[in-house]
């Protein structure tokens, strides 16, 4: 059960409005929960991870994620001093399909900017207003700027072989890792391995290291502030352009593009 202090409790007070919240994280994890309404949530400062019932996301640096009305989650951060930027959204008939889905998406410079507007603003923006009318406004471009929603998330594992087998790729992600080796090491053939992959996560042993090596890249090209270079080491890449491809087609920009964007947004 959520405690009062948290904001939380007051999004959904008035159900028609929209709800405007910035502030200081405060602490490093806002527990499980859910709104009436649909969140938009934009976050700068730190690492956060969003969980839901099946799936953790990460939210990095210039992107937000939507989160639609219902929908069970909890907030984690590396920092209480990680900025949240939070819009909550009522809910509309025959609206239009983005707003069904979770997802993060980069945020353009327009976006940004609309989003830092409403930084003066806090609580229930009320219908007819002129603060309402602004924020409405957020919400209406979505659909039609928010094109690639990115695949900056990993479903749990449900079956107990597998979870040994998360750990351990999570535990060794500098290493070279081979499916063949993996399988004998955990006593599967890799036909009945990869059909485990498929059955329990929905992906394949590739396509689960891809993500997950570069969520940790973005963790550390964040906080530890390695070079491009370094980065790909640790993540188990020999080859930095391979890495750079691979980074580039999951978040849509290069390794230094996106940390050079992290350098404006601090500045800004």
């Amino acid at each position: 059960m959520i405690e009062e202090k948290y904001y939380i409790n007051k999004v959904d007070t008035d159900k028609k409005s929209i709800y405007c919240h910035h502030d200081l994280m405060g602490e490093l994890l806002i527990p499980t929960h859910k709104h009436d309404k649909a969140q938009m949530l934009y976050t700068e400062g730190g690492i956060v991870y969003v969980i839901t019932q099946t799936n953790t996301y990460f939210l990095p640096a210039r992107h937000f994620m939507w989160i639609p009305a219902g929908v069970e989650h909890s907030i984690h951060t590396n920092s209480e001093n990680v900025i949240m930027r939070n819009l909550y959204f009522p809910v509309k008939k025959n609206e239009h399909t983005f707003y069904e889905s979770e997802g993060i998406y980069p945020i353009n410079d327009l976006l940004l900017q609309m989003m830092l507007f409403t930084n003066r603003w806090d609580g229930n923006l009320i219908k007819g207003s002129r603060n309402y009318d602004i924020t409405k406004a957020i919400k209406a471009i979505l659909p039609t700027i928010c094109l690639n929603n990115l695949p900056l998330s990993l479903p749990f594992s449900k079956d107990v072989r597998l979870t040994k087998i998360v750990k351990y790729l999570d535990d060794n992600l500098g290493e070279s890792i081979l499916f063949s080796k993996i399988a004998v090491q955990f006593g599967f053939s890799e036909r009945s391995l990869y059909r485990l992959f498929q059955k329990d996560l929905g992906m394949s042993f590739i396509q689960y290291l891809t993500i997950r090596r570069i969520l940790k890249a973005i963790e550390l090209l964040l906080e530890k502030h390695l070079t491009v270079n370094e980065v790909a080491q640790a993540v188990g890449y020999n080859s930095v352009p391979t890495f750079s491809n691979t980074f580039y087609k999951i978040l849509r920009q290069r390794p230094s593009d996106y940390i050079n964007g992290e350098r404006i947004l601090k500045r800004s």
